[in-house]
């Protein structure tokens, strides 16, 4: 039961307003009602046992004094808009075997909401710099609530197809998010932009937890219907706690694009980071697609409940975030990222050499994700030092380098496993991480190279 109280009234009286109760019937018949309420009364403040420590959030419009329970909210409400683009891994089947399409044709709903949050990302995640960060996330989080709607009552795959990309397109705010994060806490960046980022990797691991699980006992289409709800839940609090922050950018949209791409020519930090993280999200997002495959096939032939709770062992990689993000503020980036290269390769080996090894497939997946999740977060705290009234922007680049990564990623998993299987799939996976850790290796020594050239030209100088 979800009572919605007008936050006028006082939480601490006793006397309550009386409950409406609202049943979910198949495909969500009261979706619309709890649109219409997200859009007409923004004041409203969600009572269902929420009053935990929420209450002593006071809402701010500065920079510099954030909240912890404000961090958590934004980690959770992150985690919750991004989760969408990963719900369809664990029941691709179940949604292909309902729309009577090849393992093939339901794989490309993985790939088209990749590709839109991709998109998104480049044409979207911009206007973070230029526009109110606040009114922007509610907008598209409410957008996403719709389509996620729409998603629950699709019929056909062409109408999946539109609205698996248009999700994506609309699941931004994530991204979104974390910036602002950035920029509401400079002291503790890496601590702060760790925990934001947990709770996206819990979003898009406990995505395949709870779809599987949804799947499995309702059937597909709930499992878009319940993020509905939840987005919804979220988009509400984000409109009663989330700060104000003024924007720096005076120009227009076309400038903003362009100072965007002005950013990479500019910083050299900024294009090895994306490079690396493209290809790492690559080996991510290849493997979480394939696996589904493999699980589901013979000898293991897993339910698709099953297929979701690996995600649990992700998850437990993904809290380990903050930790890296308080490793990224100290420095010594080369060493960690080499060390977290030849943890994903010796992931890949051990899933190659023992596919049908659960205990083995286990520990491989747990140390993947670390490698993974630690990755991203050293990438994440070393461009948002580069420039401070640019963090949206620079976060474009990369993720937009990041997620075009992923996409990639899962079209060859998709076809290598066409192709040749598990085993084909996890070569493939295996040259994404030698490629990665060439790319580390390459930017250190380029690196030293210019750091080099510059000491011995200010030497020649002086």
């Amino acid at each position: 039961m979800i009572m919605l109280v007008d936050r006028k009234w006082p939480l601490s009286s006793s006397k309550m307003p009386d409950k409406k109760r609202i049943v979910l019937y198949k495909p969500f018949q009261c979706l619309s009602i709890f649109t219409n309420l997200s859009l007409k009364y923004t004041n409203l403040q969600i009572y269902y046992g929420l009053r935990l420590r929420m209450s002593k959030i006071q809402p701010s419009h500065t920079v510099g004094a954030i909240h912890p329970w404000l961090i958590i909210l934004m980690a959770v409400a992150a985690g919750t808009i991004v989760a969408n683009i990963y719900y369809n891994q664990p029941i691709l089947n179940d949604i292909g075997a309902s729309l009577k399409a090849s393992e093939t044709e339901a794989g490309k709903i993985a790939m088209l909401a990749q590709l839109g949050y991709g998109l998104g990302l480049f044409f979207v995640l911009p206007l973070g710099d230029k526009i109110n960060r606040k009114d922007l996330i509610i907008t598209l989080s409410s957008t996403l609530v719709l389509l996620l709607a729409g998603f629950a009552n699709a019929s056909g795959l062409t109408e999946i197809y539109i609205l698996s990309f248009l999700v994506g397109l609309c699941s931004v705010p994530a991204q979104i998010i974390l910036p602002m994060a950035a920029t509401m806490d400079p002291v503790n960046r890496g601590k702060t932009v760790g925990i934001v980022f947990s709770g996206i990797l819990v979003g898009i691991l406990g995505a395949r937890v709870l779809s599987g699980l949804i799947g499995d006992w309702f059937g597909w289409r709930y499992v878009y219907g319940t993020s509905a709800v939840l987005v919804l839940i979220t988009s509400i609090l984000l409109k009663i706690y989330l700060p104000d922050i003024k924007p720096q950018f005076k120009g227009n949209y076309l400038t903003l694009l362009r100072s965007t791409f002005a950013l990479v020519k500019e910083y050299p930090v900024l294009r090895q980071a994306a490079l690396l993280g493209s290809f790492t999200f690559g080996i991510f997002c290849s493997f979480w697609t394939t696996l589904t495959f493999h699980l589901s096939s013979d000898p293991l032939n897993y339910s698709t409940a099953t297929i979701g709770l690996f995600g649990l062992i992700a998850i437990g990689g993904a809290l380990l975030a903050p930790y890296f993000g308080k490793l990224a503020d100290k420095g010594d980036t080369f060493r960690s990222l080499l060390i977290i290269m030849f943890m994903l390769i010796g992931s890949i080996v051990a899933i190659k050499v023992f596919p049908y090894s659960v205990i083995i497939l286990i520990i491989s997946i747990f140390f993947l994700d670390i490698g993974v999740q630690a990755t991203q977060i050293t990438n994440f705290t070393r461009i948002y030092s580069l420039h401070e009234h640019a963090h949206s922007r620079l976060n474009t680049i990369y993720m937009t380098t990041y997620f075009i990564g992923a996409a990639i990623g899962t079209y060859f998993g998709l076809l290598a496993w066409k192709l040749g299987g598990w085993d084909m799939a996890t070569w493939q996976m295996l040259l994404w991480s030698i490629l990665a850790l060439l790319a580390v290796v390459i930017s250190e020594w380029v690196t030293r190279v210019r750091t080099r050239a510059f000491a011995l030209k200010k030497q020649a100088l002086a």
